[in-house]
């Protein structure tokens, strides 16, 4: 009954390790193979990647399905990952007979109450749900779809016996398990909206601030629309990035601590803000620092949330809606085509059009505001073009970000792991079309990004899938290669080989000192650097693999890999002593935060020199306010 309740929903995959706990449900699928696939793995924490992976990008969930104990233990990382990143599964776990419970049988969690494996996930999951009785089954699956489906998206649970799997549903309760589904999407008050657009239309600097909710609710093409109508200039979190195409004129980029110089002055500079789906977090704010990337107040924020908890979390709303991104912008997009009525005007053709008017009269009061963004991209896009076309050894990071960008057709879909790599992959990676980069943020798992290639490439079999991880990442879980051998997914991986986990080690070296580095680098006995030969370890498990010194070498080697049309692993040397620019900042209390530095070593703004370096947190702000409240740009200020 549970595998044809999935068939019913349109499930494509179930990702599975085996155990004694679910070993029932694995009965029910073998009958049911044409209509619902199952992918065996090799760690249980995989197989959460990979259906998260999965929903990112075809935004339909699949299913986990492991066993009791530590089957059902290895899991948490991978739900967490979903949960915070607003991406869906639903995992079925297995338990102990109900007939056991309580008496400490082979796996039981049970120390404090009864088969309680439900307690274990209850943080990382929207809903957690436990059918000691079959009878209670369609009630839980039905429940379990509408979670993951709803305003915000996220994982669920459902916990099931042994037994409760091999028992028959009687016709009654197999009456009451099919239920159209109900569709709910939230919109913002005609009140809430006429606001909205009052304060819109009286901004000199306004931007749009979109997070990951516009993406993964389908409210790209809505956003596309509503940009190019009115020419405003739109930043994104990093876990925004895809919401719309980063050449667009009016684009500045990604805010925060790998941010990029025109979105951080952006959005410190203006003084209406427009956020859709954002929860503002540290890494996307430079840690709510006052005027290193945000500035709210005195910049007046409209902050449009899924989840009600994310307003005035960390910034007050001016105004705050709970809707569907796509929903409102659409929304907002109608009220100002419909005009103004305190304001009519005329066309040239002395036909009255008000909303045509307000929409061009406002592109056109924000001129001034446009072209001082588009000088900041110029000036940000000045600063980066030369690392990436550096001939040396080892490969500098933006050369091998450029390599990839050129091998990989505008359509395939990038997949990043967590590490020093994504730091690079958040600040020069450019997305296009929308949807094409699937990373962790908000968790940040490492492991993700090994095992999530495989979920993205059978969600998009006919789109060339690359994943971008560090050395740290895949040591962690190679096991998705053999994965991809045995079911034939080509996906390729290439391994960002800077030994060690270089992310945490400059950590060490800008806040204790560089002769404080410890437990960081990989390092052999002797103390010599130490990697492995990821490359040959690829071959052992039947994928193809080169190595790669040169940069010359590598954009062919990865074309040659794209074109096997087998799983491949590009094992790639990293300069591994070069960190991206900082244009943000990233406070860990109390240690004092790094300041940015500009490219000529001077203080006071975004953009910084490689090494960081750390001052009080009062040395900045207040000159930073100051420049906001007079309105004036950082450079024109100093």
């Amino acid at each position: 009954m549970i595998a044809d309740y999935l068939i019913e929903e349109g499930v494509p995959y179930v990702f599975t390790l085996c155990g004694h706990g679910n070993v029932g449900m694995l009965d029910a699928l073998v009958d049911r193979q044409d209509a619902i696939s199952v992918v065996s793995v090799h760690h249980e924490a995989a197989a959460g990647f990979m259906a998260d992976a999965f929903f990112r990008v075809a935004k339909r969930p699949a299913v986990t399905l492991t066993s009791c104990g530590p089957g059902s233990a290895n899991l948490p990382i991978a739900l967490a990952n979903a949960l915070i990143d607003s991406s869906a599964f639903l995992a079925v776990t297995g338990n102990i007979p109900s007939g056991q419970f309580n008496r400490a049988p082979f796996q039981e969690s049970g120390y404090h109450y009864q088969a309680d494996f439900p307690s274990v996930v209850r943080p990382y999951v929207k809903r957690s749900f436990q059918a000691t009785r079959v009878e209670q089954l369609p009630v839980a699956l039905r429940e379990s779809f509408a979670a993951m489906a709803g305003n915000a998206p996220g994982p669920v649970h459902l916990d099931v016996p042994l037994d409760v799997f091999v028992e028959e549903l009687g016709p009654e309760a197999e009456a009451e398990l099919w239920h159209p589904p109900v569709p709910a999407r939230a919109a913002v008050s005609g009140d809430d909206l006429a606001q909205i657009v009052e304060i819109l239309a009286g901004a000199q600097r306004p931007l749009i601030v979109s997070g990951r909710a516009v993406e993964a609710c389908g409210a790209t093409g809505a956003l596309a629309d509503l940009v190019g109508e009115l020419e405003i200039p739109v930043a994104w979190t990093p876990d925004g990035k895809g919401c719309i195409d980063p050449r667009l004129g009016t684009s500045a980029g990604e805010t925060g601590r790998n941010g990029t110089l025109a979105a951080n002055r952006a959005a410190a500079t203006a003084d209406v803000i427009i956020a859709l789906g954002a929860s503002f977090d540290d890494r996307a704010t430079s840690s709510w620092l006052p005027g290193f990337t945000f500035a709210i107040p005195p910049t007046r924020l409209v902050h449009v949330a899924l989840d009600g908890r994310d307003l005035g979390r960390n910034y007050p709303p001016t105004v705050g809606v709970v809707a569907h991104p796509a929903t409102f912008v659409r929304q907002l997009h109608d009220a100002l085509r419909a005009g103004d009525a305190r304001r009519p005007a005329t066309a040239r053709d002395g036909v009255e059009r008000p909303g045509e008017q307000l929409c061009t009269r406002l592109a056109g009061a924000w001129e001034p505001w446009r072209r001082r963004v588009a000088g900041w991209k110029a000036e940000w896009e000045a600063l980066l073009a030369a690392d990436s076309e550096l001939d040396v050894r080892p490969i500098r990071p933006a050369r091998l970000l450029a390599e990839v960008r050129g091998a990989l057709r505008d359509d395939g879909i990038l997949v990043s792991d967590v590490g020093v790599h994504h730091n690079w992959v958040v600040q020069r990676w450019p997305v296009h079309p929308p949807g094409s980069l699937v990373h962790s943020w908000g968790f940040g798992a490492m492991g993700f990004g090994v095992a999530g290639a495989v979920g993205a490439k059978l969600a998009a079999p006919t789109r060339p899938v690359v994943a971008i991880v560090g050395d740290g990442c895949f040591l962690m879980g190679p096991g998705p290669i053999a994965t991809a051998v045995e079911y034939g997914v080509p996906a390729v991986w290439v391994v960002w080989n800077n030994r060690g986990y270089q992310s945490i080690r400059d950590i060490q070296r800008g806040y204790f000192g560089a002769d404080r580095v410890f437990a960081t680098d990989f390092r052999e006995v002797s103390g010599d650097l130490y990697s492995g030969d990821y490359a040959a370890m690829a071959r052992a498990m039947g994928a193809g693999a080169t190595t790669v010194e040169d940069p010359r070498d590598l954009g062919d080697a990865l074309k040659a890999a794209i074109a096997s049309e087998r799983p491949w692993v590009l094992d790639v040397a990293v300069e591994r002593d070069e960190a991206p620019v900082a244009s943000g900042t990233w406070e860990l209390p109390p240690l004092p935060h790094p300041v940015p530095s500009l490219p000529d070593g001077s203080d006071g703004g975004p953009g910084s020199g490689r090494a960081p370096r750390t001052r009080g947190r009062s040395s900045l702000a207040p000159a930073r306010r100051a420049v906001l409240q007079t309105g004036k740009a950082e450079g024109e200020s100093r």
